[in-house]
C-alpha cells in the first residue's frame, strides 16, 4: 500500500528527517514510535504532502506520490489525523460528518439540493459505526477530547480512505478513554479491510495492536520489524523503551 523510501527532511540545517525508509503492507497495522523529537510527525507531514522532502520517495498503491498536496492525496485514498483535534467545534457531530461527506463527494457547490438534505443515511450510519450516534446533534465543540477524537475518526473515515495515518490517536486521553479508542480503530481498521499507520507514545498501546514497529530516533530508523523483535532490540531498549517488557 504504501512505501518510503530514503525520505530527508532538512530546517536550517537540522536533520528533522535523516533517511527514513519503512513500508507499511495493505491491511496492516503499522506503528511508528520515538521520543519527542524523533521526527515522527514530520515523516506523517512527508508522506501526507503538508511538507515536501528534501531528498527521498513515497510510494502508494506504485503511484509516486511525493510531495502531492494533501487534498490530492485525500482523492487517492489517504485519510489523515493530527495531535490536535481538527474538528468544526461550532457544527454539530452530525453537521460535521455530512461536511466531509458532502466535500468529498463534490457535492458543496450543487445549488438545486440543500445541504441539510444531502447523505443522511452515510452520516448517521457512519456515526453509528464510531459510537456517536446518540450525539448527534450536540455541538461538536462542547464534546470531551476523547469524543471530539472519536468525531476527528469520522471525519477521516468519511473521505473514505484505503489508508488512514493517526497522529497520536490517543493523546490527552484517560485510560478508559484510551482503552475505548483502540479498540475503536482496531475495530473499524479490521471492519473496513483498511491499512492503519499511526504514531504513539502509549507503549501498551503500540505493542496491542501494531503487527509491525518502526522506531525512530534523531531523525532516524533504528528499528524496524514485528513487536516481539522490537522489544528485545537492545537499541531500542536503551534509547526508547527502557526496560519495557
Amino acid at each position: 500500500m504504501l512505501e518510503v523510501r530514503d525520505l530527508v527532511k532538512i530546517f536550517d540545517g537540522f536533520v528533522a528527517v535523516g533517511g527514513v525508509s519503512f513500508d507499511a503492507p495493505r491491511g496492516s497495522i503499522g506503528a511508528i514510535i520515538g521520543p519527542n523529537g524523533a521526527g515522527k510527525t514530520t515523516v506523517f507531514n512527508l508522506i501526507t504532502g503538508h511538507l515536501r522532502p528534501d531528498r527521498g520517495r513515497v510510494t502508494l498503491k506504485g503511484r509516486d506520490v511525493t510531495g502531492v498536496a494533501p487534498h490530492d492525496l485525500c482523492r487517492l485514498g489517504v485519510g489523515r489525523s493530527f495531535q490536535r483535534t481538527n474538528i468544526f467545534p461550532r457544527l454539530t457531530v452530525f453537521e460535521n460528518v455530512q461536511a466531509a461527506f458532502v466535500s468529498h463527494r463534490g457535492r458543496g457547490w450543487n445549488l438545486l439540493t440543500p445541504v441539510e438534505r444531502l447523505y443522511h443515511d452515510e452520516t448517521r450510519g457512519l456515526l453509528e459505526s464510531i459510537g456517536l450516534a446518540d450525539r448527534a446533534g450536540e455541538v461538536a465543540g462542547f464534546l470531551s477530547h476523547g469524543g471530539q477524537k472519536q468525531l476527528e475518526l469520522g471525519l477521516a473515515l468519511a473521505l473514505e480512505p484505503e489508508i488512514l495515518l493517526l497522529d497520536e490517536p490517543t493523546a490527552g486521553m484517560s485510560a478508559s478513554e484510551t482503552r475505548e479508542a483502540i479498540r475503536l480503530i482496531e475495530r473499524i481498521t479490521r471492519e473496513r479491510g483498511l491499512t492503519l499507520l499511526f504514531t504513539e507514545h502509549d507503549m501498551e498501546v503500540v505493542f496491542s495492536i501494531a503487527q509491525r514497529i518502526t522506531v525512530l530516533h534523531q531523525g532516524r530508523v533504528i528499528a524496524d520489524g514485528p513487536p516481539d523483535d522490537v522489544r528485545r532490540d537492545e537499541s531500542v531498549r536503551r534509547v526508547y523503551l527502557g526496560e519495557h517488557r
